[in-house]
């Protein structure tokens, strides 16, 4: 992946792991050098030292920062701070500045609503995969952002996997597929040790198994033309094992567990973004 502007620089306020994820992918990957990346916070100057050894990156206490000295502000803490936050940063950020929101539940009108007239916003949203480079993350531009810095959000967030441009009233369906998406994985494979172990099989050997088999099919799908239905009638003989399998998942509300899963997920998500409009409503 090819560097960005030199002179491009980037601030994340919150020092957490997602943060961390994101740090790294930039500075690993190559798309930003060290000294283009500052993580700040308010009190954890331990943690903040962490960063700067791990990655080269600048550490700098909050009340020491001066904001308006960068292009791209990550908001990446807790979401239960961002109104405190953004009332904290309002007065020393510019308008032409990019600010990215991984905040969970805060939508970016809110965000606009609390920050300059014509301020431009992107609401993030990675995925633990994040960690290695592999997620799946969406964004979605506020009013105001301009195609060049859509281009810049997906320059940077490329650095930690794949990223998707999605509506907002998207963005609670994008959590029940993607935010929770690795947890029903690591369901199913929960599950699937259990059976293997339960018919004497090593469980670390069946979790090896059944990661590299999940990793291979879903390779498979992203790199060849068929849909999912295809790809499973192609792998589907009549009277089969496979055949079999599909009958008891079905016969015990396979799909529509799945089904439920992901929009009871979706629906949570709404149930917060809610929950915390009302809470940090003036």
């Amino acid at each position: 992946m090819g560097t960005l502007s030199k002179d491009l620089r980037v601030a994340f306020i919150g020092a957490g792991n997602m943060a961390e994820a994101m740090i790294s992918g930039i500075v690993k990957t190559g798309t930003l050098e060290p000294r283009q990346v500052t993580a700040t916070n308010r009190s954890n100057a331990d943690r903040l030292l962490e960063l700067h050894n791990e990655y080269g990156i600048q550490g700098i206490m909050r009340d020491k920062l001066q904001l308006s000295s960068y292009d791209v502000i990550f908001m990446a803490m807790k979401p239960k701070d961002a109104e405190t936050s953004l009332r904290s940063i309002k007065d020393h950020i510019r308008p032409d500045q990019v600010v990215m929101s991984v905040l969970a539940g805060i939508s970016t009108e809110f965000m606009e609503d609390n920050l300059n007239e014509g301020q431009q916003v992107i609401r993030v949203m990675p995925n633990t995969s994040s960690m290695l480079r592999e997620s799946a993350t969406a964004i979605s531009p506020g009013q105001n952002v301009t195609m060049k810095n859509v281009k810049l959000a997906k320059s940077l967030l490329s650095s930690i996997g794949e990223v998707y441009v999605i509506e907002e009233d998207q963005m609670d369906l994008f959590t029940g597929i993607a935010g929770s998406g690795p947890a029903y994985f690591y369901y199913l494979m929960e599950h699937i040790e259990k059976t293997a172990e339960a018919n004497g099989m090593d469980v670390k050997q069946a979790r090896e198994i059944g990661a590299q088999t999940i990793l291979g099919a879903a390779k498979m799908m992203i790199e060849r033309e068929e849909t999912p239905t295809e790809l499973r009638q192609n792998v589907t003989s009549p009277n089969g094992t496979t055949a079999a399998g599909l009958d008891a998942l079905n016969e015990n509300g396979g799909g529509n567990a799945i089904k439920a899963a992901i929009e009871g997920a979706m629906n949570r998500s709404k149930e917060i973004t809610e929950q915390m409009a009302k809470v940090t409503v003036q």
